[in-house]
């Protein structure tokens, strides 16, 4: 395994697998026997960075979630996991009650709001500091400065690491940052955005994303990222859902669109070169790339994880690499 530092400051700052791992379907979909092997194979590889978020997975079963943070929690006790592993998690979008969701009725970033959903996922995890903890969604009700204040109390009081921000305008990132740095607070410090080797449109609204998406790693996110020292982003959704690894399985409708054409056939040639399948490539072109990128990508099956863990150790060449890179 390898391993890249997330965080600035030395005293919440960790070294984290360049590969993460994530729970989102663990406890629900992906039954507590697997998601077990799937955790503890990871670990044997040397992989220490696990994500999740305290609404997952809430529409397997119409809740309110927490299923995920439930089973990892049971999973460290089990194993007598300590902070080795470094735990990320999310606030924000859960629902506030059953048959709702993240668009209609959130819980949102108000103080209150971050400070209960923050004490809530320790109690599921059993954990006494949550290592990295994201914002997940944007919550347009509340002033950014209650948000960055709510975060920064969780911090000084030691209950969390490092503060994180998932499916935010860029603007409203800088915003918060900006506001945290001003009152000499600590700030967001990891992105958590969908990104992949394919792109997708930006302009197809959605519940969340009325103006078009703001949830995937666009031009002018990834611009941010390079300019902004001490960043990282991690990319959620990099393999699609298996929509590289199967011909059976459409691309979703935002990246099903001629501009994919192009770097789709430059993967499978890439692929065929390094005799690698076309999933362990991309994993590959976020690992080694020049900006800092950590793929998020779950698993429900050791062999599917296997498959993830193999992409740690191929090496793209600077010719394959600037194909990948141009193709468009």
């Amino acid at each position: 395994m390898r391993y890249r530092t997330i965080g600035t400051d030395p005293a919440t700052r960790r070294e984290v697998s360049v590969l993460a791992l994530g729970a989102m379907l663990f406890g629900s979909l992906t039954d507590e026997e697997t998601s077990f092997a799937v955790l503890d194979r990871y670990v044997e590889a040397g992989g220490n960075f696990i994500d999740t978020s305290d609404n997952y997975a809430y529409w397997t079963d119409g809740g309110r979630g927490g299923q995920s943070e439930e089973l990892l929690g049971r999973w460290r006790r089990s194993r007598g996991v300590g902070d080795e592993i470094v735990l990320a998690t999310k606030l924000g979008a859960r629902p506030l009650a059953p048959g709702t969701g993240f668009v209609d009725n959130p819980e949102g970033l108000s103080a209150e709001a971050i400070h209960e959903a923050s004490e809530r996922s320790r109690e599921r995890l059993g954990v006494e500091r949550i290592d990295l903890l994201y914002a997940h969604i944007e919550d347009r009700t509340v002033e950014a400065g209650e948000s960055v204040q709510a975060f920064a109390e969780l911090v000084a009081r030691g209950s969390v690491g490092l503060l994180g921000v998932s499916n935010h305008a860029v603007w409203r990132v800088e915003r918060a940052r900006a506001l945290a740095a001003g009152a000499q607070l600590p700030g967001y410090e990891v992105l958590q955005y969908q990104h992949s080797l394919l792109r997708p449109r930006s302009d197809v609204p959605s519940g969340l994303f009325p103006e078009g998406n703001l949830g995937a790693a666009s031009g002018e996110l990834l611009s941010y990222l390079g300019a902004e020292e001490g960043l990282t982003l991690v990319a959620y959704s990099p393999l699609l859902g298996g929509a590289y690894g199967r011909r059976d399985k459409p691309l979703p409708p935002d990246y099903d669109h001629p501009g994919n054409t192009a770097r789709l056939a430059v993967l499978r040639d890439v692929a065929k070169e390094t005799g690698a399948t076309l999933n362990q490539v991309v994993l590959a072109w976020q690992i080694g790339g020049e900006l800092p990128v950590i793929p998020l990508a779950g698993a429900s099956s050791v062999a599917q994880l296997e498959e993830n863990l193999a992409a740690v150790d191929l090496e793209l060449t600077p010719d394959q690499r600037a194909r990948l890179d141009a193709a468009h």
